[in-house]
């Protein structure tokens, strides 16, 4: 574990690498979630180096007193940059709620990077209203929802749920509905065609939470897009489907080779 402290605060990541000669991959979670959720992605590290950090309030990282919304977004791009800045990392990973984050560097920030990977996510996040409802009043309901098939998951193995399950709570349900209230607010459809580097876009067939159309969009909107289906998963296809995702993302890094 290792730290990068800005903007008066401490980001917490780790990083994976066995020695692959690729650009350093830095990968950032969605809601209620930490960099616990890119294990698997390790794997890739013998190819890539991988980092994977905590946004704030997440994890093992410091909290940031930001409004939901853009506040709350610009303080995590400064979480990404931060950790890119300390890792030289060179390609950009987010899912769900770390897709709008990566997408608010790509078209916020002066980063250098060479490529992006959006999973689970879209230019425009709206969140049911019923969940902001419970992720107010009950959160047990929300996390119980999310954890329905076809929402975060598929088909989970029970310990993966309930892994899942804890890390949320772990989490906590204020940083949780900053997270999705965040998301709610994102809306990045008229400028994400600005996105200049190679980008791919990755989903499960059976994500009911950014459905593949979500993602046809960007590879639509973004002139150097490409497409994946990850099969039999849903919204957290890095967790659900580790090797097909693993082997998405190092085929398309390949291919810009």
């Amino acid at each position: 574990m290792q730290t990068v402290r800005h903007h008066g605060r401490e980001t917490v990541y780790e990083v994976a690498d066995r020695g692959g000669s690729g650009p350093t991959i830095c990968c950032v979670h969605g809601s209620g979630g930490s960099r616990d959720v890119w294990k698997s992605q390790h794997r890739l590290a013998d190819r890539h180096p991988v980092v994977a950090l905590d946004l704030s309030g997440h994890g093992d990282s410091e909290d940031v007193d930001a409004d939901p919304g853009y506040v709350a977004l610009s303080a995590y791009a400064d979480d990404v940059v931060a950790v890119v800045e300390a890792t030289d990392a060179r390609v950009l990973v987010g899912n769900s709620l770390g897709g709008a984050v990566v997408m608010h560097v790509l078209l916020e920030r002066e980063v250098d990077l060479d490529a992006a990977v959006l999973a689970g996510t879209g230019a425009r996040l709206g969140v049911l209203e019923d969940l902001l409802d419970w992720l107010e009043d009950d959160f047990d309901r929300a996390v119980e929802f999310l954890h329905g098939q076809d929402r975060l998951f598929h088909d989970p193995d029970p310990e993966l749920r309930d892994r899942s399950m804890d890390q949320m709570y772990a989490c906590g349900r204020a940083v949780t509905r900053r997270d999705f209230l965040t998301c709610h607010e994102f809306d990045v459809r008229d400028r994400v065609g600005e996105i200049d580097v190679p980008t791919l876009a990755v989903y499960g067939e059976r994500d009911q939470l950014t459905p593949p159309w979500f993602h046809e969009y960007l590879a639509d909107e973004i002139a150097e897009a490409d497409l994946v289906e990850i099969e039999d998963a849903a919204h957290m296809t890095m967790l659900e489907r580790p090797a097909a995702f693993n082997e998405a993302v190092a085929d398309f890094l390949d291919g810009l080779e």
